[in-house]
């Protein structure tokens, strides 16, 4: 069987950011689909689609994502034109137009969305971006090659699903008559099985009757043939030149029952066949009745049964798109979480290695204060010492006046200070002192030893420490 096709379609896309084809991915490109309501007249064979023919000439058009129905597409198929879709063409029709304006309008709403996001992407990137822009001129064309490869592939995958879905809806159509029409069927069979007892109730009847006629006539035939033997009887008895005069009663004309016999019979027959036939005709009737009232409700629960599986493609469509929905958000959300949970983690990792830092800064402090107290209190015994030093010099003065005048004279002292691991200031201070005395100057060292460290303590003329 050859089927042509004739297609009219019309497709626009602009370049922007999101949306490519008719499903509104992440291609870079938005699109945007111009298609006009369908005006749909069928007579005869008629057009209703292109995409599926061949015994029954139908299915939708469709170009690029959405094209026109009716006017817009003729389709001329085998025989059979006018039977696909003629007693539910109206409301198909208008299902399916309600279907291509509600994606039409998510079509609108995606590229809504995209044009929005690629505003904040744009500011976003306005922001963020720094102060040296680069020159991305020569991936331009590339990029827009990419675009038009994707809208193209996004163009022929919605053709293809689309074609799907004509080919879905007219098995679903040849599906729906093959159904009818073995329930039609299976009534008319029942029907005639019904009619066939009622024929055989019918033709025993009927034999039953013959076989009654068929005595009934051997019994006038036996009554009969009695009768003329009665009468050849009578005459031979009568026979003679005897006559014979009787005063009596005349005797009964036999002729005359016979003939009443007959025709009481004859109107017995007729009864009973004007019964017969009264009973057919109420039978027939009865009949032609439940044959009518099971076509009424096979028409009704045909319909019903339409109805509700047009009610359940809806549903199946709706079901799909809050499906869609949900897997989108559940991406979303997916990503969202990955998201501040990467945030999360820098964060963390900034917060331990502050703390890691504030523990170290925490430790250098505590090993300064040890150092401070420590040295704190060094000071503190180093001043005490200062104070021992200067009472010993001033002891020194003293003595120097006591031996001034006379020779040479040499005096010593010896202290001893050490410094113990554990850190305590104890054991013994080492004082050397040297005395020369030589007319008009003094000369004095002393010399501080304390743990593995020296300190020099040197005093001078005028007890100055240094």
């Amino acid at each position: 069987m050859s089927c042509s096709i004739k297609r009219t379609s019309s497709t626009s896309y602009r370049s922007g950011g999101g949306a490519g084809g008719a499903c509104g991915g992440s291609s870079g490109r938005s699109s945007s689909v111009s298609c006009r309501r369908y005006a749909s007249s069928v007579i005869g064979g008629g057009s209703y689609g292109g995409a599926a023919c061949g015994g029954y000439g139908g299915g939708l058009s469709m170009g690029g994502l959405a094209g026109g129905f009716g006017g817009g597409f003729a389709g001329s198929c085998g025989p059979g034109g006018d039977l696909l879709l003629s007693g539910n063409e109206k409301v198909t029709m208008q299902n399916l137009n309600d279907r291509l304006a509600s994606y039409l309008d998510k079509v609108r709403r995606l590229e809504e969305e995209n044009a929005q996001l690629e505003l904040h992407i744009r500011e976003w990137y306005r922001k963020q971006a720094p102060s040296v822009s680069k020159d991305y001129s020569s991936y331009y064309q590339t990029i827009e090659q990419l675009q038009n490869q994707i809208i193209s592939a996004t163009v022929d995958n919605n053709r293809m699903l689309l074609d799907i879905d004509n080919s879905k809806m007219t098995a679903d159509d040849f599906r729906m008559k093959y159904e009818n029409e073995l329930v039609i069927r299976q009534t008319v069979e029942a029907d005639i099985n019904g009619l066939r007892n009622l024929m055989d109730d019918l033709t025993l009847v009927r034999s039953s009757l013959e076989s009654e006629l068929e005595s009934l006539k051997d019994e006038l035939i036996a009554l009969k043939r009695n009768h003329e033997e009665e009468i050849r009887q009578i005459q031979s008895q009568t026979g003679g030149d005897v006559s014979v005069e009787v005063n009596a009663a005349p005797g009964e004309d036999l002729t005359k029952i016979l003939n009443d016999l007959r025709d009481e019979y004859e109107q017995i027959i007729e009864k009973n066949r004007r019964e017969v036939e009264q009973w057919y005709e109420v039978k027939i009737q009865e009949v032609n009745q439940q044959v009518t009232t099971s076509s009424q409700d096979i028409q009704t629960s045909s319909q019903q049964l339409s109805e509700l599986r047009r009610e359940m493609q809806n549903l199946e469509i709706e079901l799909q798109a809050q499906l869609s929905t949900k897997s989108s958000l559940e991406n979303s959300l997916a990503e969202t979480e990955s998201r501040y949970s990467f945030l999360l983690q820098q964060i963390q990792a900034q917060v331990n290695s502050v703390e890691e830092e504030l523990g170290s800064i925490r430790c250098e402090m505590e090993g300064q204060s040890q150092e401070y107290k420590m040295l704190l209190g060094i000071k503190t015994r180093l001043e005490q010492e200062i104070q021992q030093y200067r009472a010993l010099l001033q002891e020194g003065h003293a003595s120097q006046g006591a031996f001034q005048g006379g020779g040479k004279s040499s005096q010593s002292y010896s202290a001893s200070y050490s410094h113990s691991q554990g850190g305590d200031m104890s054991g013994k201070l080492t004082l050397c002192k040297h005395v020369i005395i030589s007319g008009l100057h003094l000369s004095q060292w002393l010399q501080c030893i304390w743990s593995e460290k020296s300190f020099v303590v040197w005093v001078g003329k005028d007890s100055e420490v240094h």
